[in-house]
């Protein structure tokens, strides 16, 4: 009998047809072997619902595939939702169907929950993807964004939100955190309203504000950036008009948790006043940085 604690990996895809496969190796390439993979259609029109539905045919006792009714498109929200509800693994860890988890990520993260009974999480550092196109001038463009904390440490709340709030530290992703099932049970799911832009940060911000989390120095996961994923597709959008429904849902459930913490509505406030005046937030950004010029130039004189 596997005396290890089962995992639930849960890829959703709508439409992954080119990078899937290469995603799906990576959980059987992983050297913990105890794991089941959920594979969640979200109203896929492409050959992606083919491959899925072949693995779980090929692999019945480790890999499910799972659609919404009617073959229904939900949203990424609803998608990893419906994942939950099927796993039956002690932890969670979600992929998209372009991302790839390194082989030693389950290892070593089961390991750390195991030893930090009181984290409800752990993650670390995710490689901003592009060398994945074999390019020789994309190979310069792979990056890490800055953890915002000492890595290694159990941070406990609400200081990862505060963070988060004001863009000083990197999000969580999704296919990097691996999770506690129970945290589900505690904090709710994800909100299904939330089909694309911001879903993980939501998610997130309901852990990081109630729970300690893990943040380890190691990689183990790899976000391909390309034209046709989200975070690509929304860089041409308003920045600011995709942040208001998060910051509108936050402030909501701040309210609705009674949260006293002056600290954290101060920097919302001071979020959602730069969410409504951008311009403004803009021009005073640029003034600021013109008299920090200044005044650098007339220390040295």
């Amino acid at each position: 009998m596997n005396q290890q604690p089962l995992v639930s990996a849960i890829i959703i895809f709508l439409d992954g047809e080119r990078f899937i496969e290469e995603t799906i190796a990576s959980i059987f390439a992983q050297s913990y072997n105890n794991w089941e993979l959920l594979l969640v259609d979200d109203g896929s029109t492409d050959h992606s619902t083919v491959i899925a539905q072949k693995y779980a045919q090929k692999y019945p006792e480790k890999v499910f595939y799972l659609e919404h009714e009617g073959h229904q498109n939900k949203g990424m929200s609803a998608s990893r939702n419906l994942g939950i509800c099927q796993a039956k693994g002690e932890y969670i860890g979600f992929l998209d169907a372009d991302d790839m988890w390194l082989p030693e990520k389950l290892e070593e993260q089961v390991a750390l929950l195991t030893s930090h009974k009181e984290a409800a999480m752990v993650y670390g550092r995710t490689q901003i993807w592009y060398s994945w196109t074999g390019k020789p001038e994309d190979n310069q463009r792979d990056h890490f964004y800055d953890l915002g904390v000492q890595p290694n440490t159990l941070v406990n709340p609400p200081k990862l939100l505060l963070l988060l709030m004001l863009n000083k530290c990197q999000t969580p992703t999704t296919c990097n955190a691996l999770i506690r099932r129970e945290i589900f049970e505690h904090i709710g799911k994800f909100e299904d309203v939330f089909r694309t832009k911001y879903e993980d940060q939501v998610f997130f911000s309901k852990v990081l504000f109630r729970k300690p989390v893990f943040v380890a120095g190691q990689c183990w996961a790899k976000y391909r950036q390309h034209a046709q994923n989200c975070s690509e597709q929304t860089k041409t959008q308003k920045y600011y008009l995709t942040r208001r429904p998060f910051l509108n849902w936050l402030g909501n459930y701040l309210l609705k948790n009674k949260v006293t913490d002056q600290k954290i509505w101060q920097v919302f406030r001071r979020e959602m006043w730069e969410c409504k005046h951008p311009l403004l937030f803009s021009l005073l950004n640029r003034i600021k940085h013109r008299l920090n010029s200044i005044r650098k130039v007339w220390l040295m004189l």
